[in-house]
């Protein structure tokens, strides 16, 4: 590794799969109000059961505690595929933390845990799992494998990614979206985690290539990643500020609370038109805020799990 590769490099996670697997440990052992309580080695999960299948597989002690019916889904009967698409730009890189962790995440390091946790759950369930990373270029692609060298392959890509700086790499979206979408043949779960922030391309291009991620049936989950602070409330002192963008370098000197009240508007109606367009086209929409609780993911996935079966 030459000078220059060192410079870009940062402190990521010291131990990305071992934090990984103590989040989905630590998240399963507390699901003890969930109806999947029970899971184990045996089955890979509940589904709730659908009046005309059979009989066969229902869990009638999980009845007696919950007074609903679910049945138990064998690993070798959920075998699934899942893509798992990160955006890598500069953007997602903030802010910027030097050491991160469960408790101190920006977004790239939000999506690379979450990421890695959900791989976490899918190799546990002997499931396909496959990796695209861009940002201005392709910067990795895998296709659905289960193996135990595919994992470890994906973890050092999920690695790299949190630990390469991202200077002045803008975000192309709309271009990728669609490379990957033509990419995946077979029906598959896929998650997809990015700011959803473009420069230069209209709102309506970005949605069009949400909406090509649907064909061939996928079942599709947009964790949209922000930081609520200071991506969404502007929460900075008022003191003189240079904002620099971090994908174009450009920069403004302003006031933060002179446009504090206009900037809320402008994303807010952006955000809101996201969902809007997500529900259109039958997409998850998470939000993921990195302020807030990381579990949400988890309970995501299981709830999709529990529907593309």
């Amino acid at each position: 590794m030459n000078l220059q590769q060192e410079f870009n490099k940062t402190a990521g996670f010291k131990n990305l799969e071992l934090l990984a697997q103590q989040v989905v440990e630590g998240f399963i052992s507390g699901m003890h109000k969930s109806p999947f309580h029970g899971f184990s080695a045996e089955f890979a999960e509940h589904k709730i059961y659908n009046q005309g299948e059979s009989t066969k597989h229902i869990d009638w002690k999980l009845f007696a505690k919950t007074d609903k019916l679910y049945t138990k889904k064998y690993e070798e009967e959920t075998n699934l595929r899942c893509h798992i698409i990160i955006d890598n730009s500069s953007s997602m890189h903030y802010p910027e933390v030097e050491a991160p962790s469960i408790a101190n995440l920006n977004k790239i390091g939000f999506s690379v845990l979450a990421t890695a946790s959900l791989m976490n759950i899918l190799k546990k369930q002997r499931d396909a799992i496959g990796l695209s990373i861009y940002s201005d270029s392709y910067d990795f692609y895998a296709p659905e494998k289960g193996s135990e060298r595919h994992h470890q392959l994906l973890l050092n890509a999920l690695d790299k990614t949190v630990t390469t700086k991202r200077i002045n790499k803008k975000t192309d979206t709309y271009t990728y979206l669609h490379q990957i979408a033509e990419k995946i043949h077979r029906r598959s779960l896929i998650f997809l985690f990015t700011d959803m922030f473009q420069d230069g391309v209209e709102d309506e291009k970005l949605f069009e290539a949400l909406q090509h991620l649907k064909y061939n049936k996928h079942e599709v989950v947009l964790f949209h990643v922000f930081d609520s602070e200071k991506e969404l409330n502007f929460e900075f002192d008022n003191k003189p500020k240079r904002f620099v963008d971090v994908e174009s370098g450009e920069h403004i000197d302003i006031y933060a609370d002179t446009v504090q009240e206009n900037y809320q508007k402008a994303v807010e109606t952006y955000f809101q038109q996201l969902k809007m367009k997500c529900a259109q086209y039958k997409i998850k929409y998470v939000t993921a805020d990195i302020t807030k609780d990381f579990e949400k993911i988890l309970v995501t996935y299981l709830v999709e799990r529990q529907k593309f079966a």
